[in-house]
Formats: structure tokens, sequence, C-alpha cells
């Protein structure tokens, strides 16, 4: 990925790159997974799924609305690089809360502090 290549796609569509993506990989377990009595752990797992923070800093109010209005749906296929697969993919994914504390909001200059939520792997 060049310096000038987005980051990331939602649903086809360049966004603006975040400030923060942080990639997880989080087990599934079947529901009999746990402890047995001789307190071995039985994982049992039965898929993988990626988890990503996400966050822009001091995005405009325009940039903020792009980048929430993106992620809108309930389920949105992002497109990025994934560390494990070692290349671009494309993914399908939910948001997590959303959160656009404000930082400043005065005349000719209004900025959120961030705009920021996680996604994870449908």
């Amino acid at each position: 990925m060049g310096t000038h290549n987005n980051m990331i796609k939602v649903d086809g569509v360049k966004i603006k790159t975040p400030s923060v993506f942080s990639w997880g990989l989080q087990d599934v377990s079947a529901s009999n997974a746990g402890r047995t009595q001789d307190a071995r752990m039985h994982k049992n797992r039965i898929a993988q799924k990626r988890k990503i923070d996400l966050a822009w800093a001091m995005p405009t109010p325009e940039e903020a609305g792009d980048i929430l209005n993106a992620f809108d749906p309930e389920y949105v296929n992002v497109t990025y690089y994934d560390p494990k697969d070692r290349k671009v993919v494309t993914r399908n994914f939910y948001t997590g809360d959303k959160t656009a504390p404000v930082k400043i909001w005065t005349v000719g200059n209004k900025r959120y502090e961030s705009v920021s939520f996680n996604i994870i792997e449908r």
C-alpha cells in the first residue's frame, strides 16, 4: 500500500484513511467449550473472526458525516490489507457503538476530537 492509496474501502467506496487501524482476531468457541472437572480447558474453536478498531482524529463535520454514513448500514463490505491473509481482502462486517466527541465548535472552526468505533466480522 503506497502512501497515496486509501487504506480501506467501504462497500467499494474509498473513505478517509483512519488514524487508528488496530487489527485483531477473535476465536469463536462452540457452546460446549469450557473447563472440565480436571481444570483442563476445552476451547472447541469453531471459527475465527476479525475485529478492527478504527478512529479518525480531528475530522471536520463533513468528514465525520461521510465516515458515519459509510458505516451506517447493518452490514458493510470492507476492503483492507489483512495481515494474516497477507493480501488485500474484502470481508463482511457489522459496526459496534460509534462515538464522535466534539473538540472545538466555533465560527469558522468546527472539529470533532475523533470518530471511533470497531467493526466485527460477521
